[in-house]
């Protein structure tokens, strides 16, 4: 994949951090924004990117002075052919943001506002969008110092995010709160977590956050505000607050005025207000950023947590004896996917098997679990691969509507903005992760059957009855239907809106959400897979090469997971399980390479 950063040596929320990215609107990738969103590494616009963005800002106020420009010179939507006096121009901006910032629903975590704002940066680079310069050094100013603008979780049917945006552009203008990463609520806020964190924690992670969990808040938390909070605003206050949304204050409830606690726009790191007009305001709102950093951030979680389920099946193959054959170069170059060719390899790498491994003793194939795995894990990473391809084009695009064009002195009208790509690319994803989780199901079946591990039924203890890991069956497949429900297409949705003027909407934003929230249920269920297969190694005394891949994550599993056979809660084990992914991650990583 590309990558801008450079110099990235830590990993978590931290303005101070060492990493670089150079934001040049033409070559950042997925990484370089969830690095950005984490904190991890901070934004340095390129030099010649910051040209292109003043020529653009030149030509546009020229063109929009002597022609009318959609939203410059005129109103938007259905609005577009009434004309805006020269008298009223320097004001159009800040209405037309005022009217758009109708985002409704919870707040946004931090890591997915600071996805957008890196994203938005960066198209603004590009240099079609006519924007003032200093609009994307105050952006930039923002990411830096862990200042994010209060944003709400709906208002975009994929045809721009620009409720989101018109919410960024007023607190830019000094009329909407700031917050300050790792300070306040919102669903699943935190540090860096909430739901899709991939850096710095996950469920039950505490600072660093998860839905519903610890300070930092989630659905339910009492301290931070997210849905449901006691605290006296409900669904909007937050207790650490931001500027004006301290107890009872809630959204825009002061504009960039302190909290009770006395926190002043400099001191949460917010940018100097920036005197936005009719030349800026459109030309900040038309993009799908938001969109695009949700996506980012769910894509760089899952295509990690595909590659530690393949360690995770690698420790179920282990544990009942599984054949090697599945895997054998031959049966992948003669059916040549380049995605389960290389999920073969890969697998022949973690478990130590030959290229042409013998046939085993005993039965003659395995389960699909197992046998299949190629073949359905293959088809994700290929997924994976064509959502990031998509991403790079949009994240460093010139969308914006109308594109300024220095170089024709023209204001092109179009419908880039349109996210149909997108929108495909996330379902696509969606469905083949799907798949993946479905079969980790399979192997939890296969786990705690005596036909396979020849241990007792459910892996239990040998106490009379004893159930051992059979719940595990029934919560993995209630994760799993989460997982189904939100694999369903959004790209089937249909909208007409502002008096039939615009009579399509791609949806890729509630794609993007739903591809966010599989990665709670994606987890779990992969978890419990985990939880059952390092049990039934540790009941048969399998102990693998401690140097091979799959030797050392068991390792890593044991010394996480209580081992204790006796019937008992695991609530507890699946979630230290589902927090453990991230370090199969790294494992599987290394055989990828």
């Amino acid at each position: 994949m590309s990558s801008r950063i450079v110099d990235t040596s830590t990993v978590g929320v931290s303005p101070a951090s060492t990493g670089i990215v150079v934001l040049d609107g033409s070559g950042i990738g997925v990484f370089d924004v969830v690095c950005l969103a984490d904190g991890a590494a901070r934004p340095v616009p390129g030099t010649e990117a910051m040209k292109r963005v003043e020529e653009s800002w030149d030509a546009a106020r020229q063109i929009a002075a002597t022609g009318r420009v959609y939203g410059r010179s005129t109103g938007v939507g259905a609005n577009r052919n009434e004309d805006v006096p020269t008298e009223a121009a320097a004001g159009h901006g800040l209405r037309l943001l005022r009217s758009h910032a109708g985002a409704i629903g919870a707040e946004l975590p931090a890591r997915q506002v600071r996805a957008m704002l890196a994203v938005r940066a960066n198209q603004l680079l590009a240099g079609g969008a006519g924007l003032r310069p200093t609009v994307v050094t105050a952006l930039c100013e923002a990411l830096e110092n862990g200042a994010y603008p209060v944003v709400n979780e709906y208002g975009s049917v994929g045809t721009g995010d620009i409720a989101a945006l018109s919410q960024v552009g007023l607190a830019l203008a000094g009329e909407h709160p700031w917050r300050r990463a790792g300070a306040s609520g919102g669903l699943g806020a935190g540090a860096s977590g909430g739901l899709g964190a991939t850096v710095s924690g996950w469920l039950g992670a505490g600072a660093s956050g998860g839905q519903g969990t610890g300070v930092s808040g989630g659905l339910g938390a009492e301290a931070s505000g997210g849905l449901g909070a006691t605290v006296p605003g409900g669904l909007r206050a937050a207790v650490s607050g931001g500027l004006g949304a301290e107890g009872s204050g809630g959204l825009g409830a002061g504009g960039v005025r302190a909290s009770r606690r006395g926190a002043s726009a400099q001191e949460i790191g917010a940018p100097e207000p920036q005197p936005l007009d009719n030349n800026d305001a459109l030309a900040l709102i038309s993009s799908n950023a938001l969109t695009l950093g949700q996506s980012a951030l769910a894509l760089h979680e899952l295509r990690g947590l595909i590659g530690a389920t393949q360690v995770v099946a690698a420790l179920s193959l282990l544990a009942v004896d599984g054949s090697h054959e599945a895997y054998a170069a031959p049966v992948h170059t003669a059916r040549p996917h380049r995605g389960s060719a290389e999920v073969a390899r890969i697998m022949r790498e973690l478990i130590g098997a030959a290229d042409r491994p013998t046939p085993p003793l005993g039965r003659i194939q395995d389960p699909y679990g197992f046998r299949c795995l190629p073949q359905i894990h293959g088809p994700a990473h290929d997924a994976a691969d064509a959502l990031e391809a998509v991403l790079a084009v949009e994240i460093n695009a010139a969308a914006e509507n109308p594109l300024i064009s220095p170089e024709d002195m023209a204001a092109y009208h179009h419908g880039g903005f349109y996210q149909a790509q997108l929108a495909l690319a996330l379902d696509h994803f969606r469905l083949a992760i799907t798949q993946v989780a479905r079969l980790s199901t399979s192997r939890l079946s296969t786990l705690n059957e005596p036909a396979y591990t020849r241990l007792r039924p459910f892996l239990a203890d040998h106490e009379a009855a004893s159930s051992g890991v059979m719940i595990l069956e029934y919560a993995a497949g209630a994760a799993l239907g989460d997982l189904r429900a939100f694999s369903a297409p959004a790209s089937l949705g249909h909208a007409v809106l502002s008096r039939g003027v615009e009579e399509q909407a791609s949806f890729a934003s509630l794609a993007a959400r739903q591809t966010l929230r599989a990665c709670d249920a994606y987890r779990l269920v992969v978890g419990c897979e985990l939880v059952a297969a390092v049990r039934a190694l540790r009941q048969r005394g399998l102990r693998p090469d401690p140097e091979l891949p799959v030797g050392r994550a068991l390792e890593l599993a044991e010394s996480v997971l209580d081992p204790e056979p006796a019937d008992r809660p695991l609530t507890d084990d699946v979630t230290a399980a589902a927090a453990l992914l991230d370090r199969f991650t790294e494992i599987w990583r290394g055989s990828e390479s």
